[in-house]
């Protein structure tokens, strides 16, 4: 929808620009408690992933909330958005971040206070600062080792230039640290959607454009582009002046960020394989 209201010159309402936003931060924390779960299972720990799942679940009724939906959100349009947050919506927002923030001193004791967890991880699947830039990896992956790119400060999309982000960096380069940074990423992204809800209470207005019923982008090209979960997603649109695109081109983070594999994983051992996929977040 970026792409497109870019090739119409269209301003969207500030409403649904901050709605898009906190819409855009509690999907992450949702992709992030994905891994956070799911990572130390793979490595022999079970208990994790009954406490990650248990905070999805309160994240994803919000979602369902919003947009009937429980996979494929669908609330973004070509606009705005497809009509107005329900009412109290906010309130439950307010609730489920604050109950997922209490909770995350939980994850931190119960993984990173595991010395089999540590013993599987430091050290392992290491990737440098100079191959992350030789192989455009980018989003967590990149930000552990070091290389602090981040959309959201770098080229500010929706709300963002509003907000302060700070990327969330560590230095290792190596699946521990790839681990901490989501465990730091998950807090950032309560923070940002706490913010957002604030400011939708005080922002009235409608959240969308009228549109015509065929809707026709006029001849030309645009490329957007955000910090999704797992790092860069772009968007290449090109248009003919027809109700269809002419040409659409996606470049997902994970295409690049599993290049780097060829440099990860030689030298380590078979059982290492497990650990380094898991940080790769692909």
């Amino acid at each position: 929808v970026m792409g497109v209201e870019a090739m119409l010159g269209m301003e969207v309402p500030e409403r649904a620009v901050w709605a898009r936003t906190l819409l855009a931060e509690l999907n992450r924390v949702l992709n992030h408690l994905m891994f956070l779960g799911s990572y130390p299972l793979e490595l022999g720990a079970i208990t994790p992933i009954f406490y990650a799942f248990t905070e999805r679940e309160e994240i994803q009724a919000v979602m369902e909330e919003i947009s009937g939906g429980r996979m494929h959100y669908m609330f973004n349009r070509v606009g705005g958005l497809k009509e107005d947050l329900p009412d109290g919506w906010l309130d439950q927002v307010d609730q489920t971040v604050a109950a997922v923030r209490r909770r995350l001193p939980d994850y931190e004791e119960l993984i990173f206070g595991d010395p089999a967890f540590a013993e599987r991880t430091v050290g392992v699947g290491r990737l440098d600062r100079e191959t992350v830039l030789q192989y455009g990896v980018s989003g967590p992956i990149a930000r552990a080792s070091g290389v602090g790119l981040d959309l959201r400060r770098d080229d500010p999309y929706l709300a963002y230039g509003e907000l302060e982000v700070t990327p969330v960096t560590e230095t290792a380069g190596d699946c521990h640290a790839r681990f901490r940074v989501l465990l730091r990423q998950v807090e950032q992204s309560l923070t940002l959607a706490e913010a957002c809800a604030e400011r939708l209470r005080e922002l009235p207005g409608p959240v969308n454009q009228r549109l015509p019923k065929v809707l026709r982008p006029p001849e030309g090209h645009a490329y957007a582009w955000t910090e999704s979960p797992l790092g860069i997603n772009g968007y290449y649109l090109v248009s003919k002046g027809d109700k269809t695109p002419w040409r659409l081109k996606l470049r997902s983070a994970s295409f690049n960020n599993v290049q780097a594999l060829r440099e990860v994983l030689p030298g380590h051992t078979v059982a290492d394989i497990v650990p380094i996929l898991g940080s790769m977040f692909f």
